[in-house]
């Protein structure tokens, strides 16, 4: 099993491959493969055909997976992508934290 450490609904910055630079929010983690899906981030075009009668063919765009370690983390309180720690609280609590600021991200 892979780790992935970003979760659905975090803001992630691309660090590597032709989308390099970009922002987007996670939709997908598939922890099994190691990929996640974000937003607006590597596109590829799909054909299809049209399956029913009344139905319309066409080239489609959507998101495809991407290999969760060419992203990092971006932090909402300093604005800059950072590595993500984990640490226990004294109730037991486990919460993530960005290590470049040291605050709490859950």
């Amino acid at each position: 099993m892979k780790k992935v450490q970003v979760k659905k609904g975090d803001q992630v910055m691309v660090i590597s491959g032709k989308d390099k630079g970009k922002k987007g929010k996670v939709l997908v983690v598939m922890p099994k493969q190691g990929k996640i899906i974000v937003e607006g981030i590597n596109i590829a075009t799909k054909h299809t055909k049209p399956r029913k009668q009344g139905d319309t063919g066409g080239i489609l765009k959507q998101e495809t997976p991407m290999y969760a370690s060419k992203v990092m983390y971006l932090c909402s309180k300093c604005g800059k992508p950072a590595r993500v720690g984990k640490r226990v609280l004294e109730n037991g609590d486990k919460v993530r934290f960005c290590k470049k600021c040291n605050e709490e991200i859950d």
